[in-house]
């Protein structure tokens, strides 16, 4: 295995650690340390979900440098942002900024993370490499989420104090990637890995993945969001409930993703879109189904409908990984090469929108008819990704 190879493993696993340990119990903390409402849950998105929109603007701002030394950037601002909210609890609105700050590190990081990952693979099997990149960057979730399952079990980790170890360890770890990105520059003395300059390219080719990206930001706001918060707001779970279903989901995912890159390149892009599709559906209307009966009072917080709880969410997660598709398919019908980096933000951008509304949307959805109509939403709109996956072979 090549030497700048090993070192991007090393760094997706290291951000997957990370990002366990914090963006992936966010919602805890938000919840065990400033008490917020659901209607303020989905609001508080906003700031958190806007560098998304924002990131294409940012990237192209930043175009006269590579996108690893962007990527290093986005390192540094998840460090300020994360070191804050770890050393001290500040108020809600100054919390708000440094999660902005957190966030934006992390929104700039994610395009750039799939196009210096393709950039990296030098022919064919796409769908394998790419299966193995998300492999890693699973295993090491688990890993975060083991860490975070332990620390709050044992009372080692608290959101309820001033200092907040899993961010600052978080935080910590951020810092190892900028050094490790800082190597692998040297080494790749920015061949390929760069864009000359960054335009907004919105290509009539690129109709099914614009429509794939939007919807997954539907899909992903509300399982991100309200997935966690049927767990934490109707069945009362703290952080280490969350930390032992990711471990959970993180081990199941370490075999299954790579074996997702395997069926790309076995069955192709079209079976997979169709596999994507319903996957999000059927999850999703069973999420309903569950939370609409603890809201009601119909199905017990105890016992066998719990454990039903938390078999969807995992299955939740499995549906997630199924994300590397698009990537694949974009790299499938990318005019030019150079359209990847500005393509893949461009998605995120417009996922964003469409998330922010929906985490907004979603919250009022669920203070005034209930949670089950957000879940039952996100399964209807998601019927748009079974037209795509009719569409494809057309393209």
């Amino acid at each position: 295995m090549r030497k700048e190879i090993k070192i991007y493993l090393s760094i997706l696993g290291l951000t997957a650690f990370a990002l366990a340990i914090s963006d992936g119990i966010i919602s805890n903390y938000l919840n065990d340390a400033y008490h917020v409402t659901t209607k303020q849950r989905g609001m508080i998105e906003f700031p958190r979900e806007l560098p998304g929109m924002i990131c294409i603007l940012v990237i192209s701002l930043l175009s006269f440098v590579s996108d690893i030394k962007i990527a290093m950037i986005a390192q540094i601002l998840s460090v300020i942002g994360i070191m804050a909210l770890g050393f001290f609890t500040p108020s809600f609105s100054v919390m708000l900024i440094f999660l902005f700050i957190n966030s934006l590190g992390m929104h700039l990081f994610f395009p750039l993370q799939d196009s210096i990952g393709l950039s990296l693979i030098k022919k064919g099997n796409f769908g394998k490499r790419m299966g193995q990149f998300k492999g890693v960057f699973t295993a090491f979730q688990m890993l975060g989420a083991a860490l975070v399952f332990i620390g709050f079990k044992t009372g080692h980790f608290s959101f309820e104090t001033k200092i907040k170890p899993s961010f600052i360890i978080a935080g910590i770890t951020f810092l190892f990637v900028f050094l490790l990105f800082l190597i692998l520059n040297k080494i790749l003395h920015n061949p390929d890995i760069k864009h000359q300059r960054m335009e907004f390219i919105f290509r009539g080719e690129y109709k099914y993945y614009y429509t794939l990206v939007i919807m997954f930001g539907v899909q992903k706001q509300i399982m991100i969001v309200y997935g966690p918060w049927v767990l934490i707001n109707l069945l009362h779970k703290k952080a280490d409930t969350i930390g032992l279903l990711a471990i959970i989901g993180s081990f199941i995912g370490i075999f299954f993703i790579p074996l997702v890159g395997k069926w790309m390149d076995k069955f192709g892009i079209r079976k997979m879109l169709f596999a994507d599709a319903i996957s999000f559906i059927g999850v999703y209307v069973l999420y309903g189904l569950l939370s609409g009966g603890y809201s009601s009072g119909m199905i017990a917080v105890t016992g066998l409908p719990v454990l039903f709880a938390y078999i969807i969410f995992i299955m939740d997660r499995m549906s997630t990984q199924l994300g590397l598709v698009r990537t694949i398919y974009l790299k499938s019908i990318a005019v030019k090469e150079s359209d990847i980096t500005p393509t893949l933000s461009l998605g995120i951008s417009m996922d964003h929108v469409v998330s922010i509304a929906c985490a907004y949307a979603g919250g009022i959805i669920w203070t005034v008819w209930g949670p089950q109509y957000i879940f039952y939403l996100a399964a209807a709109l998601s019927l748009v990704n079974l037209f795509v996956a009719f569409k494809v072979n057309t393209v």
